[in-house]
């Protein structure tokens, strides 16, 4: 007699929970973008990026100032999703070559498979999993560049990602590393730190007002042994440092404070600000004469160094010319991608 066999049930995938699913996991929609363009776009005409992507910013103020041509060669020294690399390559019409740097090892890959996916192969991209502080390094390998772009945001799809750590507003490990296989995370480095040093990385990193606050508060809860691993242990730490201010302030004075907080110490374990000084500093050398370098910088710290580092490059007779004024997003980008709306942006033309 044959033995019946049990009946297999059928594994049905992992679907959203309700209409708006809390977890990241269960976003299957926005995590394979290129599959589910619809969806995606019903949450772009919403003004929301959706998880797992990234929307360029000022793409067209860039494509205008390079004014790319086919046959140049080109540097994005942040490739991130690659939303800006694509637009740049399609100028090239298949003629020439874009560089890209990224210390990403998990989404530098990705990009890497949907640019490559795209029709965009080795012969016109090469993606180099390095710091762009080493752009010499690159200039002195390939010769130097045409156009240098460098968006100096963190990409949506990492603050999106939990286990990243970059974002209050998902639980998850305090990490906030661009590379999380070199350094130390931004829960490490709390572990140690002393109520001096962290009060100076706030107003230094992010002109956070309640640094002091915010400082006295961590290394209290350290000093009675509780440790600040996650995310949500950070916010609960801020939220208690700010327990002073009325009732009717505190929640929007928390977010922010939440949102400076953890940039500034995104700033710190990734040596942000040092990086680009280095950055600024081997610019001029990696660009051919009359070369075209675009800068987008998300808060004043950054836009400073840029600032500084265009001017007296223009008065030393290395730039040619620089940006007189910062250029910013259109009210109608920044309506649609509210990442947009701190952005600004910078250029120089290096001296023929």
């Amino acid at each position: 007699m044959e033995q019946q066999q049990p009946e297999k049930k059928h594994k049905r995938r992992v679907r959203y929970k309700g209409t708006h699913p809390r977890r990241f996991e269960e976003k299957y929609k926005e995590l394979n973008p290129e599959k589910y363009g619809d969806t995606i776009q019903k949450v772009i005409s919403k003004g929301s990026t959706p998880a797992g992507m990234h929307i360029s910013i000022c793409v067209k103020e860039i494509l205008e100032f390079f004014d790319i041509q086919p046959g140049q060669k080109g540097l994005d020294a942040t490739l991130g999703y690659g939303g800006h690399t694509r637009k740049m390559l399609e100028k090239l019409q298949g003629k020439g070559h874009i560089y890209a740097l990224d210390v990403d090892p998990i989404e530098s890959v990705k990009t890497e498979k949907r640019l490559h996916d795209a029709g965009f192969g080795e012969d016109i991209l090469t993606i180099k999993h390095i710091n762009f502080a080493n752009i010499d390094q690159v200039a002195k390998e390939v010769g130097p560049f045409d156009f240098i772009l460098a968006d100096l945001g963190v990409s949506s799809m990492q603050i999106d990602n939990p286990e990243r750590g970059f974002s209050y507003k998902f639980e998850g490990p305090l990490d906030l590393r661009l590379n999380p296989e070199k350094g130390i995370s931004a829960a490490e480095r709390l572990e140690d730190i002393t109520k001096a040093e962290f009060e100076g990385m706030l107003i230094e990193n992010a002109d956070e007002p309640y640094a002091k606050q915010i400082a006295k508060e961590t290394v209290a809860t350290m000093k009675r042994g509780k440790k600040i691993k996650t995310t949500t242990d950070l916010k609960n730490v801020i939220e208690k440092a700010l327990n002073f201010l009325p009732e009717k302030d505190r929640k929007e004075a928390v977010k922010k404070s939440c949102q400076r907080t953890f940039q500034a110490l995104r700033i710190d374990v990734n040596s942000e600000f040092e990086v680009l000084e280095e950055l600024l500093e081997k610019l001029p050398d990696a660009l051919a004469p009359g070369g075209k370098v675009a800068i987008l910088t998300f808060h004043s710290g950054e836009d400073r160094l840029v600032k500084h580092a265009f001017k007296d490059g223009k008065k030393a007779g290395i730039y040619s010319d620089v940006a007189k004024d910062v250029i910013r997003p259109s009210k109608e980008e920044c309506a649609q991608n509210g990442r947009a709306k701190s952005t600004k942006m910078r250029w120089a033309v290096k001296a023929k």
